[in-house]
């Protein structure tokens, strides 16, 4: 896909990407690696199409929240947008809402394993019905004005189905590939498989030379992402858990505990900023702050002191009280990387 808008054609080799990753990957944890470090391409957490087009819609659109760099903030541009679903017509009309966002490209799931997804047929349910799957991809082109299309992907559903699958998402010329190196049944439960990667690089060279190709699964540092890329023939590689608590990872830079923790606090705040001072009586705030909580352990570990403090903080409500806890166990000057 060669047009004026796709970014993809503009980005220096390898690409490093964070992952779309459901109630992590929100507005409040990207600004973290936007200030710290910023990958090449940031997607947001996957959004249903048809609950962008039904009456609850407003619940939804912060999730498809982002920074434009303007007012100061840091901008989290090339930001691509990853939706879900399994009806073509949907997904046309949800890529033009995204194109007027202002969003860089768009991504469609078609790996997600959860089952009130795949009961759509959609997510990894679409590797089943490879025929629904390219329509659903021209239907979202269609829609979206130019911008760049790309999926996000497995190596197949109950076992391996490279040969097949792979081909039949190629010959709807997509902008980018990502693929998950594990089958839908594997979940992340066996390391992924990227000793087949170079076979996957074959087939875009024979099938769509020009889109290009992410690997995902067990990247562990920036070093290891790059290893794994120049070994695969792939373009680069999409980063998921590892980055977790660790804002720094695509700047390769080694915060101190301090900067750590304060940065845990500053991230508590934009969260709480963003979502949890939404307050109504009828809705409760946008997201729970118990979300931010998942953050606590990956942010508290690897030094004296973690667990107390991770403790405690899971017992906070607010970020004032996220921020009294770390300052107090800050200046005892106890806590020290191991």
């Amino acid at each position: 896909m060669a047009t004026a808008k796709n970014f993809w054609t503009k980005l220096k080799k390898p690409i490093f990407a964070l992952a779309p990753m459901a109630n992590v990957t929100d507005a409040a944890f990207r600004r973290m690696f936007a200030e710290c470090g910023a990958p090449d391409v940031f997607w947001t957490e996957f959004v249903s199409v048809e609950g962008l087009l039904s009456a609850g819609r407003e619940r939804l659109l912060p999730d498809l929240w982002f920074s434009n760099g303007k007012g100061g903030a840091p901008s989290e541009h090339p930001i691509v947008a990853q939706i879900f679903g399994a009806k073509p017509e949907q997904f046309e009309a949800v890529a033009t809402l995204i194109r007027t966002l202002g969003f860089d490209g768009i991504d469609i799931n078609m790996g997600c394993p959860d089952r009130a997804v795949e009961k759509q047929g959609a997510g990894a349910g679409l590797i089943k019905n490879p025929k629904l799957a390219q329509e659903i991809v021209r239907a979202t082109k269609r829609g979206a004005g130019g911008l760049p299309v790309s999926v996000k992907t497995r190596i197949g559903y109950n076992k391996e189905q490279i040969d097949e699958w792979i081909p039949a998402l190629l010959q709807e010329d997509l902008a980018a590939l990502t693929v998950h190196l594990r089958t839908r049944k594997e979940m992340s439960l066996v390391p992924a498989h990227w000793e087949l990667a170079p076979r996957i690089a074959a087939l875009r060279s024979a099938h769509a030379p020009d889109t290009i190709l992410l690997g995902n699964g067990d990247v562990s540092s920036l070093e290891d992402a790059r290893a794994r890329v120049a070994a695969s023939g792939f373009d680069g590689a999409m980063v998921g858990t590892s980055v977790f608590g660790n804002p720094w990872f695509f700047s390769g830079i080694t915060p101190s505990l301090r900067e750590r923790l304060e940065r845990m606090v500053r991230h508590t705040e934009l969260f709480e900023q963003l979502y949890k001072s939404n307050l109504s009586k009828k809705n409760g705030g946008l997201k729970n702050f118990d979300v931010m909580k998942k953050h606590y352990k990956a942010y508290c570990s690897g030094f004296d002191g973690a667990k107390e403090l991770r403790i405690q903080l899971m017992n906070t409500e607010s970020a004032a009280e996220a921020k009294k806890i770390t300052d107090e166990f800050l200046a005892t000057g106890k806590g020290y990387i191991k």
